[in-house]
């Protein structure tokens, strides 16, 4: 069970798509004090939320491809390959969709009542400037 709503975070939310709603979907997988953990910052819920939905429209043809998923007990683990090319100011460069990227990254998910509770998040952000940059 674990895994099916860490999949549908994957496929339904983080990957631009045609067929779902992130918001209303988020709003559901995440738990109330949701906690998105990285190297230099903590985001709640709407935060999260809000950077999903900013993403999708700067970056129209995001994709978050699940390679490995490792579940022990209520921590999910994920290495995924995030993709994209985005149309705007990305991360203070500006961009046209001419160039994309492709990233690992790492997730570490912790899943209590149905519900993620907390992740912990690593992305290779360095390497995809490097791509867009040229």
């Amino acid at each position: 069970m674990e895994k099916d709503v860490i999949k549908q975070l994957y496929t339904d939310c983080l990957t631009v798509n045609t067929h779902a709603d992130p918001a209303a979907i988020m709003g559901n997988l995440l738990a109330d004090d949701f906690q998105s953990i990285g190297s230099v910052e903590t985001k709640g819920k709407a935060a999260l939320i809000g950077q999903v939905q900013f993403f999708w429209k700067l970056i129209p043809d995001l994709k978050w491809d699940v390679q490995e998923m490792i579940q022990e007990g209520d921590k999910v683990v994920v290495r995924s390959i995030a993709s994209g090319s985005p149309k705007g100011d990305f991360m203070g460069t500006p961009t046209d969709g001419s160039k994309s990227f492709k990233i690992m990254t790492i997730d570490i998910h912790t899943v209590v009542g149905g519900k993620i509770k907390q992740a912990y998040h690593l992305e290779d952000w360095a390497v995809g400037m490097q791509q867009l940059r040229g």
